[in-house]
């Protein structure tokens, strides 16, 4: 942009702060940001400012990345020092509600990570503290945004696949009780059901649930049922789960997740099913770029690939838009983001009641000899 007499407008920055510095802040979200900083594609410019981590040496290998950012003994000496635009929670689920709510209160934007939080009372007190300060605040469904799912929501929205019946989605990884990002000493909290609130379906399957209304251009999940395993790791949360649903269009939906699967093995896979025809995703769903996508014509059976963007980071496309969200000038916050926080609270309450029912006592593991894993 430029101004009256031709010269380049400033651009306006989102000051964003990190609280929780563990690895998807660190090998997701920071790469997300700085690639939305380095954006030709104008807009709002994200950058980092602040950092804090119940781990001091965390937050500083984080804030060591970035020039300029610094680091905070805690939330509020951070929110009181630094003042950020926007503040993305990526601490353990059941320290969600504190930093949402402190982060909220000081006037910043809040980009949470999923699940909400480790139980409903924390989301519903998390949602009414948003409410209450009047911020932008919003889930971290990154996978909204991988560039292959939203060409399936265009694809889907034009009419080609027809009556749409059914979406079925698998996406499970390798998660022992051991389990390291990158193989150094690592707190795997996932595990810890005071901490998680729960395993692999609270980890993994809200990003389906989520993306099934996203694809379905607002048609969310409102029946669901759920079948949890306690099969291959020695944890005391699931280590697998199968969940089966509907929309209120009557769209049926099939989750498969799992953290006992091994990485070799296909484990990602996402299938929008129609009168006309199907979309397969294989391999976008997760925290990275790429994948693959092609459409199945029901007429003629062919495999027709369909094109999307496989190099850009969906954090990146995130990050960009949140942070237009967070510094939208003059815009009222219900209006700056397109999926409210009640709607995803409605849709964490539909799971934790499917769940309900749904946990039996874990029995004994299966003797497992793989060690290694990723998310």
């Amino acid at each position: 942009m430029t101004t009256p007499d031709g010269r380049a407008a400033p651009a306006t920055v989102c000051r964003w702060a990190v609280a929780g510095c563990g690895w998807v802040a660190r090998d997701h979200f920071l790469p997300g940001l700085l690639a939305a900083a380095d954006s030709r594609s104008g807009g709002v410019v994200p950058r980092l400012v602040a950092v804090t981590d119940a781990d001091p040496a965390a937050a500083a290998r984080l804030a060591a990345r970035v020039p300029g950012a610094r680091t905070a003994t805690d939330l509020l000496a951070l929110l009181a020092v630094h003042r950020p635009d926007a503040v993305y929670v990526a601490t353990p689920n059941h320290a969600h509600r504190p930093a949402v709510t402190a982060a909220a209160a000081a006037g910043a934007a809040v980009l949470c990570e999923k699940p909400l939080a480790a139980g409903l009372a924390d989301a519903e007190r998390l949602l009414a503290a948003c409410h209450r300060a009047g911020v932008p605040a919003a889930t971290a469904y990154d996978q909204r945004f991988h560039p292959a799912h939203r060409t399936v929501r265009e694809v889907t929205a034009s009419g080609a696949l027809g009556t749409i019946t059914a979406v079925r989605i698998t996406y499970c990884c390798w998660l022992p009780p051991a389990w390291s990002p990158d193989g150094r000493p690592y707190d795997n909290w996932r595990a810890d059901p005071a901490r998680a609130g729960g395993g692999a379906v609270l980890d993994l399957a809200p990003h389906g649930l989520d993306l099934v209304g996203v694809l379905l251009g607002g048609d969310d999940v409102t029946e669901l049922t759920a079948l949890v395993q306690h099969r291959v790791h020695p944890y005391p949360v699931d280590d697998g789960a199968v969940l089966a649903g509907r929309t209120g269009g009557g769209v049926l939906v099939c989750l498969h997740v799992a953290y006992n699967t091994p990485d070799t093995l296909p484990r990602r896979r996402l299938e929008v099913v129609g009168t006309l025809g199907q979309l397969t995703a294989v391999d976008t769903l997760g925290q990275d770029a790429g994948g693959r996508l092609w459409l199945t014509d029901a007429r003629t059976t062919r495999r027709v690939p369909v094109p999307f963007d496989t190099r850009t980071s969906p954090f990146a496309v995130q990050v960009r838009e949140f942070s237009a969200a967070a510094v939208g000038a003059g815009r009222p916050a219900g209006r700056a983001w397109p999926w409210p926080l009640h709607r995803d609270l409605t849709l964490h309450r539909l799971l934790l009641e499917a769940l309900s029912p749904a946990r039996p006592a874990p029995p004994p593991p299966v003797s497992s000899t793989v060690e290694e894993g990723r998310r």
